[in-house]
């Protein structure tokens, strides 16, 4: 369903996030890191650069992906095909970074206390996942995808992605024990390019739907799509502004 090349497309606006998250980690010298729903490694690599004695772990469900990311694999780096919602490590990890994945797995409330559990004494869990469920970027694609004529071939699409308030967060890491930072940004990403909104959403929210489309009917989709997002995110002179809203937790296990 994933495509590496479509995702990377908008690489340093989707960086940008990652690098707020794990700047806030204060692990001096871990020894084992792992990053849950690693997608084609780029930012893995760079939890490599940062503790250069730590053995780092990428794990992803897509096997694009992996394969994508098993390019950059080295001594110290690994990354294997896995679901984050079954992962168990050999051993406790001392740090544990999950970026823009958890909004995909219902029910992932139940599943912060296991990867806490998995951690070290002093351990650390940072992630962040998106909270702009409820922008035209979504709405529209809910609207179609509901509508007559889309919804019979798009029974089965799983379009339930969700994103907890910071509070709700924080509430469940301390009552664990752990010492929790949770704060939420809206960047506002300055997109160039035609259609840059829909080409944006390409490599993630559309994803669902263009993979169970046949190529016409996933070309139909789109172009839809597009007419109605170029009305939400109107283009200017300079770019097309689209507000993203993200939510992030960094905790620290006692």
């Amino acid at each position: 369903m994933w495509d590496p090349d479509q995702y990377l497309s908008f690489a340093d606006e989707r960086s940008r996030p990652f690098f707020d998250l794990t700047g806030r980690i204060a692990a001096a010298e871990p020894g084992y890191v792992v990053d849950l729903g690693c997608g084609p490694g780029n930012l893995t690599a760079a939890l490599a650069r940062r503790w250069p004695g730590a053995q780092i772990e990428g794990i992803d469900s897509s096997e694009s992906m992996i394969a994508a990311a098993d390019e950059l694999r080295s001594e110290r780096l690994n990354f294997r095909v896995g679901d984050v919602r079954d992962w168990k490590p050999g051993h406790p990890a001392d740090v544990i970074v999950s970026n823009a994945v958890l909004q995909w797995v219902p029910d992932h409330l139940d599943l912060l206390p296991r990867w806490q559990a998995n951690l070290i004494s002093g351990g650390w869990l940072a992630f962040q996942v998106p909270g702009n469920f409820d922008q035209p970027s979504h709405v529209v694609l809910r609207e179609l995808a509901g509508s007559p004529r889309w919804r019979g071939l798009l029974t089965d699409v799983e379009q339930n992605r969700q994103a907890a308030q910071p509070e709700e967060y924080l509430s469940l890491l301390a009552g664990l024990g752990m010492s929790v930072d949770a704060w939420e940004t809206t960047y506002l990403h300055v997109l160039t390019g035609p259609d840059p909104v829909t080409e944006w959403y390409k490599g993630t929210g559309l994803r669902p739907v263009l993979s169970v489309l046949a190529p016409e009917d996933a070309a139909a989709f789109v172009a839809e799509y597009s007419e109605r997002i170029r009305v939400a995110y109107p283009a200017a002179a300079y770019g097309t502004v689209l507000p993203f809203r993200r939510v992030f937790v960094v905790a620290r296990k006692a």
